[in-house]
Parts: structure tokens; C-alpha cells; sequence
């Protein structure tokens, strides 16, 4: 049965999509400064509308009478003390109604509650919690939303208080003569009286959304009389406006509006292209993460118009990795008609992506070389989206690497590749890294103390992504990327260190053949835990550590894949240290024949090694009875 011809005439109570009770008092009751979101909010959602029937009726003439002008109005009543925000946008059915008012924050709802309910967030940051409509209650006690949609003839009323639940029914008699798509009334909450003087909700509009691209007349009722409407805005698009004429506050409504973050940005890019392409752009690039960067459903917040109509707000002009950036595009080569699926396979859309892709690699390049501290700020929020790109853009590789910003054993300040590149030591040829989870780890592991000592610098690399582009990307100016986690044979090449059996120095050392013996002996005694077991010319102070074995995967990465499927997995080579005292004890104690006390030594040295990589024993029953075993002989 269709929407026109299925009538609901009863009320209906339904449950809020969402822990809508404990979200709707942390928007009234907890420390948002700025309450006038709600109106920024309905008006973006107002015009949406306008936008999508703008767009629809390209290809459906009737849903849009040819002398209608597309526009919105707030209509205030100090009277009854309510509020209408009125546009004759698309409309909404009963479904789309209960999907579009009654689901809330499909993403965003649980990130918001525990931010807020941690101290509260700032309130210009509502649009980045995807609760934009439900900001309503801040003012009013009860919303009740009017619609019918375009092309339909029934008219519902979605009715709630914001205790949980709505109720949706058929529009009765006195709305009949219900001419536009959708009125939004709220009524407001007692101490909101200055929500209801219309010159507020002026001052309001001018501030939030002078940019929007319809028509926002404001009129106020005085004894159930209309006033005349007040024009609240400039209603132009500001992307095709000369950069001269455009003010700072501007570039931050619109920056707002599309960003849902009203803070001033990083990076403003606006050009017009001319030439066999005509096409405006205007883009930022903010200075915080979204919550929902790294979410599945997370889309690109670019929109597409054709001669100012728009023809998606989740346009993929710009590569995933750069999904941070907002903006619009708006051309007037590509024709009204295109929908979404012909994007993909538009020439005219190739040439903008290419284009405009390479305007925001010389922006975040001008940024890095004019501005290191503003841009490390960026790389903190955004680097390890810019990286996913080192293993899908092969063509753009070389300038991902060039703003790449790390970690390493050199100190603290963030290093590049370049800097990395102009302190190589002699006879070092290679660029050396290591990926871990927390940095503090890494920087305490005892796979790094033959670096130190020879003053070799390491990367060091936190983001789930370097497992993955590390692996893609051979290497940077002539220098192959080389992960500290496997055999660094070429490490005693670049510089000696005191300890080394070739410093030639008087320190006492167990002999060759003794290590050696103890290094069989080891991968008999330890078996399938180990592939092998090696003497190490990294170790300086530690006895062993672990390192991926022939064949076998990066640690860290290995770990990451098991946990998301089965992999057959290569048993790791221990390395031990030859200079260290432990092991020569241990070596001596295998050549005098040790027996079983050298095999717990084994094992004990094997679940060291994992301890120092932040992992757990092989078996921690047993290494507790080992770990006591030692305790009572030690007291003995």
C-alpha cells in the first residue's frame, strides 16, 4: 500500500532510536554556554530541504511549481510563546519522519553522552555529535514537527516532549490549509524568553547562517497579527564571492555550518578555476578531529553543487585520507541531471579531483614549511589519516612522505624524513623504525640499545596504520625503510661500540664457542616458541629480545592481524647478548652441563623477552612457579 492511499488516522506512541532520555537532559541541564545552536541547527536542516527538492525536481518537474521561490521562515509569537521554523523544502513522509526524527545520533549519540557526562563540552561543538535537530530541547518544552511530502498528499504531526518517547499522527482539521513542506514549532521552556523577541533570533541568523544559500525572512506576530518579514540574510553563496569581499568572520560561519565545529580554521583554500574547466572552491581543513573520523560510516563532508544547486554533500572529490576536509565545490561544466552514480564516471569530476586534490597538498605543504607548530598541531589530529594514504595513493606517495611527522630516539620535537635523511650516519644505509602501541613502550625497549649506543636514530611509530604502510613503502630518497623488530646484521657496520668483540678492549668476556654452545642448546630447550635462537650486535644492557622470525610477519603487526583472523604464525628468534653477564653465566653453567636448571633459565630468558614487549608470559602459571622457584634459591 503506498504513502497516498495508507491513511494512519490514530495517534501512535513510539520510543525514541536511542538513550534519547539521559542525552536530552545532558542538552538542557548540562554546561552548553551557547543555546542558540538550536536555531543554526534547524535552519541548516530547513535548507537541506530546500536543496534536495531543488535537486529532485531536475528530474520530476512536479514537484516543484516553476514561480515557487525555495526559501525559509521564522515565524515568532510572543503570545503563545512558541517559535515555527517553516521551509517549502522536500518534506517528510510518516517513515521518513519516524527514521529521520525518531533514530537519533546513529553514530554519534554514545560518543557525546560520555564526553558531556565527563564535564560537559563546549557548546559551539553540538554539530559534531550528530544531534543537531534534538538541540531543540535546550529551548523548548515541546517540539512538534508539521510535514508532508513533496509529490504526497498526507500531512503528519510528530509531537514529543523529550522524555523518551513521540507520538506521530495525521494532521487534523486546522491543518488542512498546511501549504509548505515542514514547520518546526517549539515551545519554549520557561527562562527562554529571549528566544521569542525576533530581533534576538535576527542577531542569531546573521551570526550562524548569513550564509546560507536561501532566503531566511523572519516576522513576528503581535496580538495573532503578522508583522512585516525582515530579510535575516545575505543569502549568497559565499564560494563564488571574490576573496576581497569575503571577511574572516564569514570564511568562520560557513566553516561552521559545514563543519559543525565553530572555531576558526587551520586551512582556508578558495579559488575560482578558469579556463576549459569553470569551477569554484572553497575548503578547510580544521584544526581538531572529529569524534567519528576513523567510523566505517564516516563520509566527506565536500559538497557538490552544479550552478549553485546541490547535488550531494558527501561528494568523493578529494581521496579518503583527506576526508577531514570540508567545503564546497561548485561547477558549471557538468550538467544539472548528473546523479551520484555518474560521478564516479564523469570526466569533468576526474579533472576537478585531480585538481583539487593538488591544491590541498601544496596548502598542508606551505603549512608545513611556513608554519612547523601549526602544522604539527594538524598532524597530531590528522596524521594517521594522511598515512592511510602512503599504501593506497601510489601516485601521490612521495608527497605523503615528504609531510610525514614522527617520534624517534633523537628527543622529543617531531622530525621529517628529510631531517631524518640529513643526520644518517656514515655508512648507514637504510632508514630504521619500529612500531609499537604507546611510545613509552617502544622507547624502553631493548631492541633499541644498539642504536642508542651508536647514535643510529629509530623512527618510532604509534598508529595502527604504520603496521601497514611500512610494509608498501620501499623506502624514501634512495634509503629502504628497515623495521628494528627483524635482524639488523648491517648494524655493527655503521659504528662500533665499547663492548663490541671487535672494540678490542680488556673487558672479560665469555668465549665464542661458549655463546655459541649456549645458543643451540637454547633452541633445543625452548623448541616450536622459538625459529631460532641468534647472538645480537643490537643488545647493549638487556640479556635477549625478541625479533620476527624468517619469513614471519613485523611483531606488532602479527598481533594486529591475529586478532582479527587466524593467521599461521611464525615462531620469533631470540637474540642474546653475548657481553651480558647473565649469559655468560648461563653459558658456562650449559657447558659444565647444566641440566634442568639451565632449561628454566631458558624459558625464563624466552618469557623476559616477551615481558619487555609488553606481552604476557607463554604460560603465566608456569612462569610464576619459575619466577618463585628463583625467589626461594636466591633467600637459600
Amino acid at each position: 500500500m503506498t504513502e497516498n492511499s495508507e491513511i494512519h488516522s490514530d495517534s501512535e506512541r513510539l520510543a525514541f532510536g536511542a538513550e534519547v532520555t539521559r542525552l536530552l537532559e545532558i542538552l538542557v541541564h548540562s554546561v552548553y554556554a551557547d543555546r542558540d545552536v538550536f536555531l543554526r541547527e534547524l535552519i541548516s536542516n530547513a535548507a537541506d530541504a530546500c536543496d534536495k527538492l531543488r535537486y529532485l525536481s531536475l528530474s520530476d518537474e512536479s514537484l516543484m511549481a516553476s514561480d515557487t521561490e525555495l526559501g525559509i521562515q521564522i515565524v515568532v509569537d510572543p503570545d503563545q510563546r512558541t517559535i515555527d521554523v517553516i521551509d517549502n523544502g522536500i518534506g517528510m513522509s510518516r517513515d521518513e519522519m519516524i527514521e529521520n526524527l525518531g533514530t537519533i545520533a546513529k553514530s554519534g549519540t554514545r560518543a557525546f553522552m560520555e564526553e558531556a557526562g565527563e564535564g560537559g563540552v563546549a557548546g559551539t561543538q553540538i554539530g559534531q555529535f550528530g544531534i543537531g535537530f534534538y538541540s531543540a530541547f535546550i529551548v523548548a518544552s515541546e517540539v512538534a514537527v508539521t510535514s508532508r511530502r513533496m509529490g504526497q498528499d498526507n500531512t503528519y504531526v510528530w509531537r514529543s516532549d523529550g522524555t523518551g518517547s513521540y507520538t506521530i499522527e495525521v494532521a487534523g482539521s486546522e491543518e488542512t490549509d498546511f501549504k509548505s513542506s515542514t514547520r518546526v514549532r517549539l515551545s519554549l521552556r520557561e527562562g527562554m524568553d529571549e528566544f521569542g523577541a525576533a530581533s534576538n533570533l535576527i542577531n542569531i541568523i546573521k551570526a550562524h547562517s548569513n550564509h546560507i544559500a536561501f532566503p531566511i525572512d523572519v516576522l513576528e506576530l503581535k496580538s495573532g497579527e503578522r508583522a512585516e518579514p525582515v530579510r535575516a540574510n545575505v543569502a549568497s553563496a559565499l564560494w563564488a564571492q571574490p576573496k576581497a569581499d569575503i571577511t574572516k568572520e564569514q570564511y568562520g560561519e560557513l566553516f561552521g555550518a559545514l563543519s559543525g565545529v565553530f572555531d576558526e580554521p587551520a586551512i582556508t583554500i578558495h579559488y575560482k578555476a578558469e579556463g576549459r574547466h569553470e569551477y569554484d572552491v572553497l575548503l578547510f581543513v580544521p584544526v581538531a578531529r572529529p569524534f567519528d573520523l576513523f567510523d566505517p560510516s564516516h563520509r566527506s563532508h565536500l559538497k557538490l553543487y552544479v550552478r549553485r544547486v546541490l547535488i550531494t554533500d558527501q561528494a568523493e572529490i578529494l581521496p579518503s585520507y583527506l576526508r577531514f576536509v570540508c567545503g564546497v565545490v561548485d561547477s558549471a561544466d557538468m550538467p544539472l541531471t548528473i546523479s551520484r552514480d555518474m560521478l564516479q564516471d564523469n570526466s569533468v569530476v576526474a579533472l576537478i579531483k585531480k585538481a583539487v586534490t593538488n591544491r590541498v597538498f601544496a596548502a598542508l605543504t606551505k603549512k608545513a614549511d611556513k608554519d612547523p607548530a601549526g602544522f604539527e598541531t594538524l598532524w597530531d589530529s590528522f596524521g594517521a589519516v594522511l598515512k592511510e594514504g602512503l599504501y593506497e595513493d601510489y601516485e601521490r606517495r612521495d608527497e605523503l612522505l615528504e609531510l610525514l611527522r614522527f617520534k624517534s630516539t633523537s628527543g622529543d620535537s617531531p622530525r621529517s624524513l628529510k631531517d631524518y635523511v640529513a643526520d644518517l650516519k656514515e655508512n648507514q644505509t637504510a632508514i630504521y623504525f619500529m612500531v609499537g602501541e604507546e611510545l613509552s613502550m617502544l622507547q624502553a625497549s631493548p631492541q633499541l640499545e644498539g642504536f642508542r649506543a651508536r647514535g643510529v636514530e629509530v623512527i618510532l611509530l604509534t598508529d595502527a596504520v604504520d603496521n601497514f604502510w611500512t610494509q608498501a613503502v620501499m623506502g624514501y630518497n634512495g634509503k629502504p625503510f628497515k623495521s628494528v623488530k627483524r635482524s639488523v646484521e648491517d648494524l655493527s657496520n655503521i659504528a662500533r661500540i665499547d663492548g663490541d668483540d671487535s672494540a678490542g678492549d680488556n673487558t672479560e668476556k665469555p668465549r665464542a664457542s661458549d655463546v655459541a654452545s649456549l645458543a643451540a642448546f637454547l633452541k633445543q630447550a625452548l623448541g616450536k616458541n622459538v625459529s631460532d635462537v641468534s647472538i645480537s650486535n643490537r643488545l647493549v644492557e638487556s640479556a635477549v629480545c625478541l625479533v620476527a622470525g624468517e619469513g614471519g610477519l613485523d611483531r606488532t603487526l602479527e598481533k594486529i592481524l591475529g586478532e582479527r583472523q587466524t593467521l599461521p604464525k611464525v615462531a620469533p628468534v631470540l637474540e642474546i647478548n653475548p657481553r651480558h653477564e647473565l649469559i655468560g653465566e648461563l653459558a658456562e653453567l650449559v657447558v659444565k652441563g647444566g641440566g634442568n636448571g639451565a632449561t628454566e633459565a631458558a624459558y625464563m630468558l624466552l618469557d623476559c623477552a616477551l615481558i619487555s614487549e609488553g606481552e604476557k608470559p607463554r604460560d603465566i602459571s608456569e612462569f610464576a612457579t619459575r619466577l618463585q622457584s628463583l625467589m626461594r634459591k636466591s633467600l637459600a
